[in-house]
This record gives C-alpha cells, structure tokens and sequence, in this order.
C-alpha cells in the first residue's frame, strides 16, 4: 500500500480521545442542519421531510429522523464503541483497497473496529420489514475481496498481531443455511437486531466484563494471549463423570468463561438455558463483596469445553492415600469460550467492576466437556424449587432437556417445547417475535402454543414406553416428526399471513391471541385429520398444497368477521374460551366446504344452544321469588291484613284459591299447606300491578326506556307477557339464545337491586 493512501485511511479513522463525541451524536435518533431563516429555503427543506428543532435570530436548527440504514449502523458502530475498541471509522465512506496490484479497487466498510487484539469488519443490511434474505451475491464477491481487506489492514498496523472477523448484521432480515455456510467460509459470522440489542443490554448489565462474552462469540477456541491458566486442584469423580474443585480469581474466569443466555442472540448455540443477568442484582453484590467484604462459599458450576488429551492435570507428588480423590495442578483452557457457567453467573459477575475481583478467589466446580442436555438438567435441578424459574422458561428447557429421552411421552414434550420456540424464533415463522421464549414476554405464550399442541393428533397418542397410534407427523423418529411438523406449521402460518396482513399489523388483532393462534394449530390437525381420510400422504408439502384448500375458508373469516362476534370470541374467557374458538372455526369451514366434518362439531353446536337454558330457568325463577316477596310487602303497606282481599283481582283470587285447595287435596302426608297466594301464575303478577299501578307499582316496575312512553299500565308492564313467554317454553326440547339470556340477565338487574 502506497504511504499516501496509507495516511489517508489513518486519517479516516476516529480514535480513542474523540470516540466519546461520536458516540454522543450517533445515539441520536435524527440528523440535524443550520440553515438561514429565509422562507423559501425552510420550505424547501419542509418538502424534503425536514421539520424545525430551534429558531434563532438569523438561522434556523432543522432535523430529519435518520434514515433506517443509517440509523442501524450507528447503532452497530456504537456497540463496538461501547466494547472498548479504540479506533473506529469516523464516518460512512470508509472505504479499503482489496487488490494489492490497483489501490483504486476498494470495498466500502460500514463499521470498521479495532482494540489491541482483534480488527472487526462490519457490513450492515436492512430492511423496512421482516423478510427472507438472499445474501449469495454479496458474500460470494466478499469472499473474493476478504484476504485482500485483511493484507491491507495489516499494512496500516504492521507492527501488530492481529485477529480478524467479518460480520454480516443484519436488521429485518432472515438469513439461509446457504448463506451461513459462506459466512463460515470467510471466517465471517452473522447478527441480526437480536444480537445487537442483546449485547447492548448485556453492556448495560456486565460493563467492560461483557467484552468476554462478545469475544466468546466472535473467537470460539482461539487464544486468550496472556492468561495464566493454572491453578490447584482436587480431581474426583461425580455421578458418572470428572470434576475438579479448585478456587481461581473472578477476574481470569470472566475472560475464558461465557454464559448461554436463554435469549433469541444465542439461538445457534441450542440448548441454552441461563437467565438474562439482573443489574440490580450485580449491584447488590458488588456492594456487599466491596462494602461489606462479603463473600460466597458456595461454588460456582462450569463445563470446561476441552479436548480431553490437551486438559493438562500435573498430579502431585504428595497424595492421600485412603482417598480416591487427587490432588495437583489444573491447566485450563486459555481459550475464548472454554468454560460454560452453569451455575452463579450472577456471583460471577458481580465481581467484573469490583475491587476484590483479582484479589479474591472464589470456589469452582468444574466438569470436563459436559453434554449440553447434561448441562441443562443440572441447571434444572440446581433450580428446581426457585420460583424465578419461570413456567415458559421450564417449557422452553424441555425441547432441550428431554429431547433425547427414552420415553416417548418425554419426547412429545420435547416436540412441542421446540416447535413453539420455532415459531418464534425463526425468522421466516409469521410468528416470529410473538411467542414468549424463555423468559421474553411476547403477545403470545409458548405454554398456550404447547397446550394446543397437546390437544392435536400431530404426534398421536403415547404412552411412556410404547407408540399406541401414529400420528400425523410422527411414526416414531422424534427429529422426522419435528422437521415435517414445523414445516408444515411455518408454512401455513406464512400462508395465512401473506393473505391476512390487516391482522399481521393490528394490534387489536383477534388472530394474533393466544386462543386465536391455539385453535389455528388445532383446526390445522383437524384439516390433516380430514384429509388423511380421503388422500395417501407421504409428506408435510403434501399435507400444506391440500390444506391451502381450507386455509382460504379461514381467511375468509377472518376478512368478514363482524364486531359482534369479534368481541364475543375476545370476551369469552378460559377452557370455555378456547374451545368456542377453535368450534366456531370449525363451523365455518365446515359452512364452505360440506365435506369437512370434525368429530365432535355437531355435539357441541347441540350443546352451544341450550347452553343459556339453565341459566335462564335459574333467573325466572329468582325472579318469580322475588314479585312474590315484593308484591306481598307492598300490597300490605297500603292495605295491611286485608291486603290479599283488597289487593288482588277477584278472578285471580278465585283461581289462585281454587288451585290451592286442589294442591292440598292431592297433597302427601308431612307436606305443608299451600295457600292462594303460592298458587299465583307468573302472569298474574301483572294485573295485580296494574290494578294498583300508579301508586304502589308504576315508579319500581317501569323499566327505564319505557318511562315516557304512552298506554300507561297496559303499554308499561308489557314486559310481564315477554317474561311469561319465555317462563312457559319447555326447556328440555327449546333453546333460550343469546338476546334472550341478555334480557333475563337485564331484567333481573333491574329489579333486584
């Protein structure tokens, strides 16, 4: 590289003394210019989407939201800022020579980094919405260029040894395995907005410590330079496996060990399991180790991720002979990510800013190269009475945990704990970023997604040790059931949200519930179960093309649901809730394709239309209870012991007197009396008022629409014969439906206060 150039691109470079200014502008969300105040040029800018941020005396500040490219890579820029590294690229025309033979040959770098150790080269990519990315032209140019980036780096540092890593960060973007594997070819790596935000709440939670995780990440295996690894040691063996027990400084831990973060940043390094760190947390016990000089005898649990024949144990000497325990020097690993925390990664971290945290040592149990399913079921039951474990993060653990069971009820739970956790993690799911995962809280539960599943005849039915039907997708091998399973589900789901975008984009959406998207996965079986009957299937692209049939039915519904029934789907809550739901899906599709009959539809529509019946036979009776009680009470305020005789009409009074002599002749021996005033129908109720309406009746028995309303008495309890109508309907062969339960329910509120 010629000198000139050299110093130009030295002088394109921001470093350490000036990196703070930098950061401070490019955290802001918009970009700012001074102009004159001259009218025409403001309206120009106007037009061009500029708005006004101050006014002075012969100048005017405008401001325009940063443009979402730019925007991103300033974020990325800030973050590697934020790492520590020291020299950056000052601006977006950072541009380096990648053929050494024409220097005008460059490649333009959106973020350029560098500490002492390691040179970072960033290229940024974004979109204004989630979409599926093809990054095979870009990469594959990259590949030609990225020797010859790092030879001229080299040149501009000559005297330094380097570490060199290209990233692809990427913000609404999903990436494919092709693309990935070109990635791995140029020694490159992937992040999206996940990554970012995760490392930039990490930096908030670890500070300087976070570095470690990030380089863990980026340098997987590669050496940690001057680290002194060794440290006293006992070897024993545990429930099957190594460990050793020895006690190290925070300080040289926090550099080789790294934590598997529960968290969408960590997706690719599946199982994970730890808990995002608490700051507050990390406070407390940095106070009570700094100002309290507190300390924690209980160890911190690692794997130590190691070829076994380079873990280096030098047994002493001097050994205790009456043990099976040994005792020497241990060398660790002095690599980046060799030492996973299994457990206290909060007392670990606590210790990054402390004064204490290369003066202490802190107690450690360490097995070598544990499984990862291992790893995880040690987390479980280190944590298995803590209440912060929470349901959906126990749910999540178990795609992990129980995925390689032996028991097939064991592997169900694995199955569906993993197909929720893809379809909110992927990023070419519709669910994507809408599933709770872990301990994210997202719209939509990964316990509802795994109940529906539940419910569903996907995987069939099992029971611990035997496969008592097939299902759907699963004839026995767990990874070919999952892999058909969330084919099947991603592309319906996509289906449904290419042709529903107005719900995609609702927050009040009726689909994107929890009830909403559990009843999908349950009508989806449904459609399977339906089209097994009448096809010979043999894979999930056979089950999606002749699914695609039905999907169009529920698109349908949702395109033309009504208030009505959106509110009452919304409102109804529970069991009751869900399975209306799914029923009322069913039903629709059932009404545009007669061919479709889910087992169990017409029992339930049955069922749905007596289901007011009970309810409504209750309030008429708490209402003919109540006239009863008031009637009495009012007509004996205004004629004391003569009320029945003065009160009541004479041709109810004959008959109510008839009718209870007749009950007490038919009466059984023991049984009390009945007197005319029991014998009374619910309909003569109404004379009885209207024959004392205005002074006893009118101002409690009009109801309130019906105040101002002429007729007097006989238009004002007209209401009498509504109720007596639906008193006499037989039950047992009627169904009360939705408006008349309403006007029971109505009704009732307004008389018994």
């Amino acid at each position: 590289m010629q000198q000139n150039l050299k110093i130009e691109l030295l002088g394109k470079l921001v470093t350490e003394k000036n990196i703070s200014s930098q950061i401070s502008l490019r955290n802001k969300s918009h970009i700012y210019e001074t102009i004159s105040n001259e009218e025409t040029i403001l309206n120009l800018k106007v037009e061009e989407g500029w708005e006004i941020d101050r006014t002075y005396s012969k100048t005017i500040k405008i401001k325009k939201k940063k443009p979402l490219d730019q925007f991103f890579e300033d974020r990325v820029w800030t973050l590697f800022a934020k790492f520590g590294f020291t020299i950056l690229n000052k601006d977006r025309f950072f541009n380096l020579p990648y053929d050494k033979t024409n220097d005008s040959l460059t490649q333009q770098i959106d973020v350029f980094a560098k500490d002492k150790e390691t040179i970072i080269l960033v290229e940024c990519r974004t979109a204004i919405q989630n979409k599926r990315g093809d990054f095979k032209k870009e990469l594959e140019a990259t590949s030609g260029k990225i020797q010859g980036l790092i030879n001229s780096v080299r040149s501009l540092f000559p005297d330094e040894k380097l570490k060199f890593k290209y990233i692809l960060a990427t913000h609404n973007f999903s990436i494919n395995e092709n693309d990935i594997a070109r990635l791995e070819n140029i020694n490159g790596i992937h992040f999206d907005e996940s990554n970012i935000e995760y490392y930039y709440e990490l930096i908030s939670q670890l500070g300087n410590a976070a570095k470690y995780q990030l380089l863990g990440s980026l340098f997987y295996g590669q050496d940690i330079p001057e680290l002194e690894n060794k440290v006293p040691a006992v070897r024993g063996e545990m429930g099957g496996h190594t460990y050793y027990a020895f006690s190290i400084e925070p300080g040289k831990l926090l550099k080789m060990g790294y934590v598997l973060h529960r968290n969408k940043a960590n997706i690719n390094m599946m199982p994970t399991y730890q808990r995002l760190i608490k700051k507050q947390r990390l406070k407390e016990i940095k106070t009570f180790i700094d100002e309290k000089k507190g300390y924690f005898p209980n160890s911190i649990v690692i794997s130590i991720d190691t070829n076994k024949k380079d873990l280096q144990f030098d047994r002493a000497n001097t050994q205790v002979q009456s043990t099976i325990s040994d005792v020497g020097i241990l060398h660790l690993p002095r690599k980046y990510r060799s030492a996973y925390i299994i457990d206290g990664q909060h007392r670990l971290y606590g210790y990054a800013d402390s004064i204490y945290k290369d003066k202490n040592t802190i107690p450690v149990v360490a097995f070598i190269n544990l499984d990862r399913s291992e790893q995880v079921r040690i987390f479980m039951e280190i944590n298995e009475n803590q209440k912060a474990v929470s349901k959906n993060l126990r749910l999540t653990l178990n795609s992990d945990l129980l995925w390689t069971s032996t028991f097939y009820t064991d592997q169900q739970k694995a199955m569906y704990s993993r197909i929720a956790i893809t379809l909110g993690e992927d990023r070419k799911s519709a669910l994507f970023d809408k599933i709770s995962i872990g301990e994210d809280k997202k719209i939509i539960t990964s316990e509802a997604i795994v109940n529906a599943l539940n419910k569903t005849n996907f995987f069939g039915k099992v029971s611990k040790n035997k496969i008592e039907k097939l299902g759907t997708f699963f004839k026995g091998n767990i990874d070919d059931g999952y892999n058909s399973l969330s084919n099947f589900l991603l592309k319906s789901f996509t289906y449904l949200e290419e042709n529903l975008e107005d719900e995609w984009s609702n927050k009040e959406s009726i689909l994107l519930i929890n009830k909403g998207v559990s009843s999908i996965i349950r009508v989806l079986s449904d459609i399977c179960d339906h089209i097994s009957l009448n096809h010979s299937i043999i894979n999930s692209d056979n089950y999606f093309s002749k699914t695609k049939h039905f999907l169009d039915a529920i698109i349908l519904f949702y395109v033309n649901l009504d208030d009505e029934i959106k509110e009452d789907l919304r409102k109804t809550y529970g069991q009751g809730g869900d399975l209306k739901y799914w029923r009322t899906l069913q039903k629709f599709i059932r009404d545009t394709y007669d061919e479709f009959k889910p087992i169990g539809l017409d029992e339930y529509l049955q069922k749905e239309k007596r289901e007011f019946n009970e309810e409504a036979f209750k309030i008429i009776r708490e209402i003919e209870q109540f006239l009863n009680k008031d009637f009495e009470k009012k007509l004996e305020s205004k004629f004391g012991t003569q009320w029945f005789s003065k009160g009541i009409p004479l041709p109810i009074q004959k008959k109510s007197t008839e009718l209870a002599l007749e009950k007490n002749y038919r009466k059984e021996d023991g049984e009390n009396d009945s007197s005319p005033w029991d014998c009374l129908h619910l309909i003569d109720y109404r004379e009885i008022a209207r024959k004392n309406w205005p002074d006893l009746f009118e101002k409690e028995y009009t109801l309130p629409p019906e105040k101002k309303i002429s007729g007097g008495s006989e238009a004002k309890t007209k209401w009498f014969e509504k109720l007596n109508t639906l008193r006499n309907k037989n039950f047992h062969s009627y169904s009360v439906v939705k408006d008349e339960i309403e006007y029971l329910r109505e009704l009732k509120s307004f008389l018994i206060k």
